[in-house]
């Protein structure tokens, strides 16, 4: 007679089947878990990636925020020097009209003590006329020689150009009537003297030279 025990059999049922059961339950949550880690891994990267990035941003703010404000201080300075520039510039014309208001003060002064000081003896002036760069003498003399002599003492004023003789008449009694001409300059001739001489200050090779004017010599 043979016995089978059921209880037995049901027993070893239950323990071989709760196994599989389990291992596809836990199947199921392991991969759960790895999307879950897989999604918390990716935001994590998300997050550090903005986070770099943000840091980046600010710190190319701060670069450009400290650049603006070095442009807006040099805007500063370099206002600061064009408007030194142009008070410069304004006082050096300022500078140069008074200059030329003196220059014009005293150039009619200069102009009669160099005429005067080229006078020679038999010659005595009758008219002077003087415009912006330009004198015209009008004068008598006794001979010839003192006219030539007056004009070769004007040739040798810095600020005199060659004196150009007009005319020459003769008029009774002797008396030469004369007309003279010539541009004046009162610039500075410094460098041309220092071209023209040594150190000695002895006129030196190639310097210019004027020649002695001469007066025709005219009859009644």
């Amino acid at each position: 007679m043979i016995k089978i025990n059921l209880l037995s059999e049901g027993k070893r049922t239950v323990r071989k089947s709760r196994p599989a059961a389990l291992s596809k339950l836990e199947g199921r949550d392991v991969g759960q878990w790895l999307i879950l880690v897989g999604l918390v891994i990716g935001l994590g990267a998300l997050a550090i990636n903005w986070w770099l990035l943000n840091k980046e941003v600010d710190e190319k703010t701060a670069e450009v925020t400290a650049a603006q404000h070095e442009v807006d201080s040099m805007a500063t300075v370099i206002k600061e020097v064009e408007d030194y520039k142009t008070k410069k510039s304004e006082l050096v014309r300022k500078i140069g009209v008074i200059n030329d208001l003196k220059a014009n003060q005293r150039g009619p002064v200069r102009v009669m003590d160099y005429v005067s000081r080229a006078l020679p003896e038999l010659l005595w002036l009758d008219r002077l006329k003087m415009s912006a760069d330009s004198i015209e003498i009008e004068g008598r003399a006794f001979n010839t020689n003192a006219v030539a002599n007056f004009i070769e003492n004007l040739d040798k004023v810095p600020e005199f150009d060659e004196p150009i003789l007009k005319s020459t008449e003769q008029q009774g009694g002797g008396v030469y009537k004369f007309v003279i001409n010539f541009h004046y300059s009162f610039a500075t001739h410094a460098k041309d003297k220092d071209a023209a001489t040594g150190k000695d200050g002895k006129e030196a090779a190639g310097g210019r030279t004027k020649p002695k004017a001469s007066i025709p010599a005219t009859s009644g």
